[in-house]
C-alpha cells in the first residue's frame, strides 16, 4: 500500500472507529448516562447528524488544498473524541458525539478524490477500497477494542484512545499525503450543479435507504447478540470483531469487483446481500451459530458497497464537485443511519423489546436501495465492457 494511502486508512480508522464503537458500549454509555438503551439511540443519530451539516466544510473550503482539509478533519475528530471521553451528562455527550461526527462525510469525500489521484490507472476502486480498509479494520479492531474497555473498565477509554490515534494520524498526514491541487472553483452553486441530474440521486436514495435498513438492526447489534444470540456480554467483543472482519473482507471483495465490472452493479450485489441477511435474522429463532454467521455476513453486505458508492458519487460531481459528490456518500449513509437506529429502536418499543423486528424494519429499505441501484446501472452504464473485463480476469 502506498504511503499516501496508509495515512488517508489511518484517518478513516480513527472515524470508522468512532462512529461505530457506540454500538458496542452502548449499554454502558445508556447505564452510565441514566438513559434507556433506545434513548442511548441518540448518541448514533447525533454522529449522523454531525455528518451530514460538516459537508458545509467543503463548500466553504472548497479553495483549500485537499492535504490541509485532511489534517483539518483530525483536528476536530481529537476535539470530538476528547469531549466524549469526558461527558458529564447526556445532553453533553450528544454534543460531543456531534462534534466528532462533523469531518466523517466530508473526509471520505476528500480522502476519495486523493486515492484516485494517487492510483495506479484502472485500479482506483482499489485505491479507494484501500483507503476504506481503515474504516472496516477499526470495526474489526478498534471497536472490539472499544467494546473491551467499556466492558472491564470504562467506555470512555474508547473516546480517548481515538483522540489520542487521531492526533498521531495528524503526523503521518503532514508526512506522507502529497499536495494537490483544490478542485477546479465552479463558486458556490456549481459544486452542486451535478445534483441537477437524476442519476446522482438515484445513488443517494440507495445509500440512504441500504444503510438506513441494516442500522434498523446494526444500531441494537450488542444487545441482539446477547438476547437472541444467548451470548454473555462478554463476548460481544469477539463478535464485533467478527464483524469487523466481515467489514473488511466486504470492502476488499467490492474493490476488485468494481474495477472489472459495474460500479452500481457491484453496489446493488451488496446491498443484496445486506437484504437477505436482514430477512434471514427476522425468522432465525436465535442460537449462537446462527447469530455468529449473520454478523459476518450482515456486515460484508454493509462494507461490500464502500467503494463503489463512493467513486459512483466523485465521478457525479467530476469538473469541480468532486468533493461534495464523495461527501454526500457519507451524509446518506449517515442520515441513513440516524434514521435507521430510529425505526430500529421504535420497533423495539412497539414489540416489547423483540429484536427479530429491528431485522424486519429494515428489509423494505434495503430492498428499495437494490431496486434504485439496478435501475441507474440500467441506465447509466451500458455499452461499458464490463462483462468483457470480468472475462479477462476471471471473475
Amino acid at each position: 500500500m502506498k504511503k499516501s494511502l496508509f495515512a488517508l486508512a489511518l484517518g478513516a480508522f480513527a472515524l470508522g472507529a468512532a462512529e461505530f464503537v457506540m454500538m458496542g458500549i452502548l449499554s454502558q454509555a445508556a447505564h452510565d448516562m441514566g438513559v434507556t438503551i433506545p434513548q442511548a439511540g441518540h448518541y448514533i443519530s447525533a454522529y449522523a447528524i454531525g455528518v451530514c451539516v460538516g459537508t458545509l466544510i467543503l463548500v466553504f473550503g472548497r479553495r483549500v488544498p485537499p492535504k490541509n482539509l485532511i489534517i483539518l478533519f483530525m483536528v476536530l475528530v481529537v476535539v470530538g473524541n476528547s469531549m466524549s471521553a469526558i461527558s458529564a451528562n447526556s445532553v453533553m455527550l450528544i454534543i460531543a458525539r456531534f462534534i466528532s461526527g462533523l469531518p466523517h462525510g466530508a473526509f471520505f469525500g476528500t480522502a476519495t478524490l486523493i486515492a484516485k489521484t494517487v492510483a495506479d490507472k484502472g485500479k482506483e476502486a482499489q485505491a479507494v477500497a484501500a483507503m476504506v480498509t481503515g474504516q472496516t479494520v477499526a470495526n474489526m479492531l478498534g471497536v472490539p477494542a472499544g467494546t473491551i474497555l467499556g466492558e472491564f473498565l470504562s467506555w470512555r477509554l474508547a473516546f480517548v484512545v481515538l483522540a489520542v490515534w487521531a492526533a498521531v494520524t495528524i503526523v503521518f498526514d503532514v508526512a506522507w499525503i502529497p499536495r494537490i491541487p483544490a478542485v477546479p472553483d465552479k463558486g458556490l452553486a456549481g459544486q452542486f450543479e451535478f445534483l441537477k441530474k437524476r442519476g446522482p440521486w438515484l445513488i443517494l436514495i440507495a445509500v440512504f435507504v441500504g444503510n438506513g435498513g441494516v442500522f434498523c438492526w446494526w444500531s441494537y447489534v450488542s444487545p441482539w447478540l446477547t438476547t437472541v444470540g444467548g451470548y454473555p456480554s462478554g463476548m460481544v467483543p469477539m463478535l464485533m470483531m467478527l464483524a469487523g472482519f466481515g467489514m473488511v473482507v466486504g470492502g476488499i471483495a467490492g474493490g476488485r469487483i468494481c474495477d472489472a465490472w459495474r460500479y452500481a452493479g457491484t453496489a446493488a450485489l451488496g446491498q443484496f446481500i445486506s437484504m437477505i441477511g436482514l430477512l434471514i435474522i427476522f425468522f432465525l429463532p436465535g442460537g449462537r451459530i446462527g447469530t455468529a454467521i449473520m454478523t459476518f455476513i450482515v456486515a460484508f453486505g454493509l462494507f461490500f458497497v464502500g467503494s463503489p458508492q463512493q467513486l459512483l458519487m466523485a465521478n457525479a460531481g467530476k469538473g469541480g464537485g468532486e468533493l461534495i459528490g464523495g461527501a454526500t456518500v457519507q451524509v446518506a449513509f449517515n442520515f441513513g443511519n440516524a434514521v435507521g437506529s430510529v425505526i430500529g429502536g421504535t420497533a423495539l418499543t412497539l414489540t416489547n423489546m423483540d429484536y427479530h423486528f429491528t431485522a424486519l424494519s429494515g428489509v423494505p429499505l434495503t430492498l428499495l436501495s437494490v431496486i434504485c441501484l439496478i435501475v441507474y446501472s440500467a441506465r447509466h452504464e451500458t455499452n461499458t465492457g464490463a462483462y468483457e473485463r470480468m472475462r479477462e480476469v476471471h471473475v
